[in-house]
C-alpha cells in the first residue's frame, strides 16, 4: 500500500513537533490583544533576526481614513530611479504590522538591492473590508508619485505581499489596471494568498489543523474581515486577468489555503500572462517567517526573489 501522507521537511516536522508540544490556546479562546500579541512573538522566535541595512526609516502618507504608517528599507543609503517593492504584511487583515514582517522586509530589501516599502493598513474587525484595500492602494499610488519623504524615484511598482497581504497584491494590482497610478505595475508577488474562496477546496481539509494556519484561524479571520464573496476587492479570482502584471506566484504545499494560490495561477495561464508559479515543497502557511526555526526555508525566499529579478529581465 502506497503511502499517502504529505511530504513534511524534516526541519519543518521539527517545528511543527515544537507548535505541538507547546500546545497554545485557539485564536477564538483568547482575546484580540493576545492574539496580535503572539503574532508577534512567533514571528520574533521563528524568524530570523532583521538585517542591519543603511537605511530603516518610519514614515506616512496620506490615506482614506487618516495617515497610514509605512516603513522604509534599503540596502543603498540613495538610489538612482527605480523600481520600488510595496509590501502588504499577512495576518488575516486582523493580527499582523509592521513589526511582524519586520525582519522578513529587511531580508527582502537585502536580498533584492531595492527598496522597500511596508504598509501599516488598517485592521479588521476595527476597520472591516474593504479599509485595508483602500490603504494599501492610497500607498501605492502614493509611492509611484515620487513624493519628497521618500526620497526615491519609483519608475515602476513591484507589488508583494504574503497571505491577506498576497490577496491585497493582488488587488491592488487589478485596482492599478482600471485606473493606472504615475508609474506602472511592472511586477507582482503575491506568496501563499487567499485569491478565492478556501472553504472546500481538498487543501482547506487536508491541513485543517497541525500545519501553522488552521480552518479556526482562517475562519475567525473571514468573519472579522468581512469581505464580500461577489466582489473582486475581496476575492480577486474574480477580477479581470486579462492585463494582470508578470507574475510570481508562491504557495506551500502544506497550506490550507494552497488550492486557493493555485485557482489564481490556473487564472493567469488562462487569460495568457506571464507567470512563474512556485510552490515550496513540504512547507507551510507562513514560511517566509520561520527561516530561523526552518532554516530551509531561508532558501525559499531566496527563489522568490530570483524569480522575481527573472520577471524583472535584470541580473541575478
Amino acid at each position: 500500500m502506497s503511502d499517502t501522507r504529505p511530504f513534511v521537511r524534516p526541519d519543518m516536522q521539527a517545528f511543527l513537533d515544537t507548535l505541538a508540544a507547546i500546545d497554545g490556546p485557539k485564536i477564538t479562546d483568547i482575546t484580540l490583544e493576545e492574539a496580535r500579541a503572539s503574532y508577534v512573538a512567533l514571528h520574533g522566535m521563528a524568524d530570523r533576526p532583521a538585517r542591519d541595512l543603511p537605511v530603516i526609516r518610519d514614515m506616512s502618507c496620506e490615506g482614506p481614513a487618516g495617515d497610514i504608517p509605512l516603513r522604509l528599507y534599503d540596502a543603498q543609503a540613495t538610489r538612482e530611479p527605480g523600481p520600488v517593492i510595496v509590501f502588504f504584511h499577512g495576518g488575516g487583515f486582523v493580527i499582523g504590522d509592521l513589526e511582524t514582517h519586520h525582519a522578513l522586509c529587511s531580508e527582502i530589501a537585502a536580498l533584492a538591492d531595492l527598496p522597500v516599502i511596508a504598509v501599516d493598513y488598517r485592521r479588521a474587525p476595527e476597520a472591516p473590508f474593504p479599509a485595508a484595500i483602500e490603504d494599501c492602494e492610497a500607498a501605492a499610488r502614493w509611492v509611484s508619485s515620487a513624493p519628497r519623504d521618500l526620497g526615491r524615484i519609483a519608475n515602476g511598482l513591484i507589488l508583494m505581499g504574503d497571505s491577506a497581504g498576497g490577496n491585497a497584491s493582488i488587488v491592488v494590482g487589478q485596482q492599478l489596471g482600471e485606473t493606472p497610478a504615475v508609474v506602472p505595475v511592472v511586477c507582482q508577488v503575491p506568496i501563499f494568498p487567499l485569491a478565492s474562496p478556501a472553504e472546500g477546496s481538498a487543501s482547506f481539509e487536508a491541513f485543517a489543523d497541525g500545519f501553522v494556519l488552521t480552518k479556526v484561524a482562517m475562519e475567525f479571520f473571514d468573519e472579522a474581515y468581512g469581505a464580500d464573496r461577489s466582489d473582486p476587492g475581496g476575492f480577486p479570482i474574480l477580477g479581470d486577468h486579462a492585463s494582470a502584471p508578470p507574475t510570481v506566484l508562491v504557495t506551500a504545499s502544506l497550506d490550507p489555503i494552497r488550492d486557493s494560490g493555485r485557482d489564481y495561477g490556473q487564472a493567469l495561464v488562462a487569460a495568457g500572462r506571464d507567470v512563474v508559479f512556485l510552490e515550496m515543497q513540504g512547507v507551510t502557511h507562513s514560511f517566509t517567517n520561520l527561516r530561523q526555526a526552518v532554516p530551509s526555508t531561508q532558501g525559499d525566499l531566496v527563489r522568490v526573489i530570483a524569480a522575481m529579478k527573472l520577471m524583472l529581465g535584470t541580473d541575478l
